[in-house]
């Protein structure tokens, strides 16, 4: 199958919310005719007007051209009905996650597009070999998933199921480097890349609240520390905790119910009490406050804390994954503190102690850790402390991505960078830290909480 999509081919957008919003206004943008349509009557033109807005706001801050700006809204045409639009070359749909809503919409399409046109769908989290299924041209429908908001996040995921052709998703890839955007490809498996190996940056301090290792503002300073722009804990009150919970279920559920997956009670019950977070003024966090003042941000310059260091009597050590009390017993002493894995100078960083550890060895201790511009962060003697287990689970992940074909490392460095902001991608850690820490780590989970959740990929094994 032969495909090409021209840089001024028609393109069809189906829904006016704003994801097809966003999307019309970056395909109008970089000269596509674009037509906009929407079952709610008066939405696609409700749409068009608010970009309008926008856009002309952006002109007003000098951000855009008012001439490029007045000649893609001219492009932008709100349609009543789908044949308004057959001579599409490019349909792009952006309707209510819903399997059976997409499928009845591609086989409508069908009937009123040509055979040549490419069909794409910006779902998230529905499988596009399902919603492909019954088509009459099965290999022309493509994923195409889109990040909010379409016009600032760089990413777009290009999806291929069982029966893309690959000349289709490759021309999908080709428009959306044209459009400024940064596509990568991706098997279509539950998550697609950026949903399935972000989950444990979620799942692992919804753990450690489990447990009560930590509270939600020690965690979230940690990871911020570590250089992630928002902590798992405010970033799940960003989202909402009913839709962060449905994707975790979702996820879970297509894995046939995979532990590594399994959604945590805590999110649960946060969802059953209507605590949803930002949306309804408190998660776990009270709104408009937020995440509370912690520790200061770190520095730009590399962590001095090293291997550690020792007196011959106690020693304070970066985590290997084994609790204090397990290197305690190892060494044979009492007087062992424990780090967390550091990327960057400064911040908040936890720690802990052994059972029976001297206050006069903790308090020195802690006074190290604050000599190398860290905060020191008391948590519970836990396996991996916080960052070191929520890297080991990322890497974990993304090894497995690779291995069953999803993505490529690159495809997956570059789509946790882009569609989550993380700091660095999978693969970058694990250059830096090495596949052995990595597996340290994971084994020392595994043999603390016994189940799959732990398991080493093996793709990760294959690396070390």
């Amino acid at each position: 199958m032969s495909t090409t999509l021209p840089n001024d081919a028609p393109v069809l957008v189906v829904g006016a919310g704003i994801m097809g919003a966003g999307i019309a206004q970056v395909a109008a943008l970089a000269g596509h005719p674009v037509r906009l349509f929407d079952t709610r009557e008066g939405a696609a033109a409700g749409a068009r007007d608010k970009l309008a807005a926008s856009l002309q706001a952006l002109v007003a801050k000098g951000k855009l051209d008012a001439a490029a700006v007045d000649a893609a809204l001219a492009r932008i045409a709100p349609v009543a009905q789908l044949a308004d639009a057959a001579d599409a070359q490019l349909v792009v749909e952006a309707i209510v996650e819903d399997l059976a809503a997409k499928r009845g919409l591609f086989r409508q399409l069908e009937g009123i597009v040509a055979d040549g046109t490419v069909l794409a769908t910006n779902t998230s989290s529905i499988s596009v070999t399902a919603i492909a299924n019954g088509l009459r041209l099965p290999q022309r429908l493509v994923g195409m998933h889109f990040f909010n908001p379409v016009p600032l996040m760089k990413l777009v995921e290009v999806v291929s199921g069982l029966q893309t052709a690959r000349p289709v998703a490759d021309a999908v890839f080709a428009l959306a480097a044209a459009w400024g955007k940064v596509p990568v490809h991706a098997r279509s498996t539950p998550g697609f890349i950026v949903n399935r190996i972000a989950r444990p940056y979620y799942a692992e301090a919804l753990a450690l609240l489990l447990e009560q290792a930590a509270t939600p503002q020690q965690i979230d300073a940690c990871l911020r520390a570590a250089g992630f722009r928002m902590g798992p804990c405010e970033l799940m009150d960003l989202i909402g905790h009913d839709t962060n919970f449905a994707v975790t279920c979702s996820v879970f559920e297509a894995n046939f119910q995979d532990k590594r997956y399994m959604p945590s009670l805590v999110q649960r019950e946060m969802v059953d009490g209507g605590l949803l977070g930002r949306k309804t003024g408190r998660g776990f966090y009270t709104y408009p406050d937020g995440l509370p003042a912690f520790a200061p941000a770190p520095d730009a310059g590399p962590s001095r804390t090293g291997a550690g260091w020792s007196d011959g009597a106690g020693h304070v050590l970066p985590t290997d994954g084994r609790t204090a009390a397990e290197r305690a017993a190892a060494l044979g002493t009492h007087d062992v503190v424990l780090f967390d894995r550091t990327l960057r100078g400064g911040g908040a960083l936890a720690c802990t102690a052994a059972p029976g550890c001297s206050d006069a060895w903790r308090a020195q201790a802690l006074d190290w850790i604050t000599a190398q511009s860290h905060t020191p962060v008391p948590v519970a003697d836990t396996p991996g402390l916080v960052v070191a287990r929520t890297l080991a689970m990322l890497v974990n992940e993304a090894c497995d991505a690779v291995l069953q074909g999803v993505c490529t490392p690159e495809g997956a460095d570059a789509a946790m960078k882009l569609g989550v902001n993380y700091p660095a991608g999978p693969f970058e850690w694990l250059a830096g830290w090495g596949a052995a820490g990595v597996i340290d780590v994971l084994q020392a989970l595994d043999a603390c909480y016994r189940g799959e959740r732990y398991r080493v990929s093996p793709g990760l094994r294959r690396r070390a």
